[in-house]
């Protein structure tokens, strides 16, 4: 069955940097685009960067532009949120899905707490 694991997440200052990584199976991962979302508390879960079957175009909400960047590796089956210049708007669980404008599974995984805290 499809299953996503996201690791990576912690405590970090204003400033600081963190590397996501989404562990995918039970799917042909090299067949689809694949995407990031955060759910802060309180808040409906937000598409955060997507990226094409082979990393050809990439998207990203706008709070995040020119800080995040989204990539995956095929052989790995696995896709990476490079965070850098966080700040506590950026506080959230972080999801991967596969997709690039929708989730198309209803599976979501654990999800990996992003903290940006002084």
């Amino acid at each position: 069955q499809v299953q996503f694991v996201e690791s990576g997440g912690g405590l970090v200052q204003p400033g600081g940097s963190l590397r996501l990584s989404c562990a995918a199976s039970g799917f042909i991962f090299s067949s689809l685009p694949m995407s990031w979302y955060r759910q802060a508390p309180g808040k409906e879960r937000e598409l955060v960067a997507a990226i094409t079957t082979t990393g050809g175009r990439v998207n990203y909400a706008d709070s995040v532009k020119g800080r995040f960047t989204i990539s995956r590796d095929n052989v790995k089956k696995t896709v990476y949120l490079q965070m850098n210049s966080l700040n506590p708007d950026d506080t959230a669980v972080y999801y991967c899905n596969a997709g690039f404008d929708i989730p198309l599974y209803t599976y979501w995984g654990q999800g990996t707490q992003v903290t940006v805290s002084s």
